[in-house]
């Protein structure tokens, strides 16, 4: 297939690249305003760039990159009959314990506010393309290094661990989240190239373990100690406490076995 892969330059996307090139014919594009994808005659394009930061407060900024260019971007995609891959997001959900696709969201950042907003928009439409929006849980994986503190915690404590410290947040066992390999992002993504079906759907492994859990399996298998430390006052009134995948409308359409923090950390 002819791929085209926005954000090919982040943590996601070097990973679907690196997956896909073998088998596929694959393109990378990276935001320039001045410089908009041409789509025609590519079989899926793969939405992956975005403003991932939560901290992000420029609304308009956030806006502009993740919704407004993203409805462009469908837009082009159904114009040429192009099926379309997005990256949602489990932020779009917040302090919940549903995570059902079709229940009520609560995001609490302008990056969780805007990919609901694509989710409510495309969803509420008729495409003449197959469009597959993702809501990523907590990914995890290689090439994670340029995201300094938006790193995931598994490579944040692995890279803590060489040091010989983790630093913990106060608390972190009652933190738990659905943490998620990005080789299985990636699988899941080509997996449904041969499914039809139209929506948007969790992916995640539907199991949550704690931040406390993941720091104790990269403590025993570095040799590290753990020392705690007070949450920072800007993360507190974003930070979800909970997180785990409900992955019946997935379950429906493939069949697969997500890979757990142990085993990615055991694998070296």
């Amino acid at each position: 297939m002819k791929i085209l892969i926005t954000g090919y330059k982040g943590f996601i996307g070097q990973n679907m690249m690196s997956y896909l090139e073998p088998n596929h014919e694959v393109s990378g594009y990276d935001f320039d305003p001045e410089n908009l994808p041409f789509v025609k005659d590519y079989d899926w394009v793969i939405h992956l760039g975005a403003i991932s930061s939560t901290t992000e407060t420029d609304v308009d900024k956030v806006i502009l990159h993740n919704y407004e260019f993203t409805k462009w971007l469908y837009n082009q995609c159904n114009h040429w009959k192009v099926n379309m891959q997005y990256a949602s997001s489990a932020s779009v959900y917040g302090n919940t314990n549903h995570f059902t696709e079709d229940g009520p969201s609560d995001p609490k950042s302008p990056y969780a506010w805007s990919k609901y907003l694509f989710d409510r928009w495309v969803t509420g439409i008729d495409p003449q393309i197959t469009v597959q929006g993702f809501r990523y849980f907590n990914v995890y994986g290689p090439n994670e290094d340029h995201k300094g503190e938006q790193a995931s915690p598994v490579s944040k404590f692995t890279k803590q661990s060489k040091s010989g410290t983790i630093k913990l947040f106060e608390n972190s066992n009652n933190y738990k989240r659905d943490f998620v390999c990005v080789s299985d992002i990636c699988k899941i993504h080509e997996k449904m190239f041969d499914i039809e079906d139209k929506g948007v759907y969790n992916i995640g492994t539907g199991n949550a373990i704690s931040f406390q859990e993941v720091a104790n399996i990269i403590a025993k298998t570095y040799n590290a100690n753990i020392e705690y430390i007070p949450m920072p006052s800007n993360l507190k009134d974003q930070y979800q406490e909970y997180t785990c995948a409900n992955l019946t409308k997935l379950n429906k359409l493939i069949s697969y076995k997500f890979k757990t923090v142990e085993e990615y950390i055991n694998e070296g």
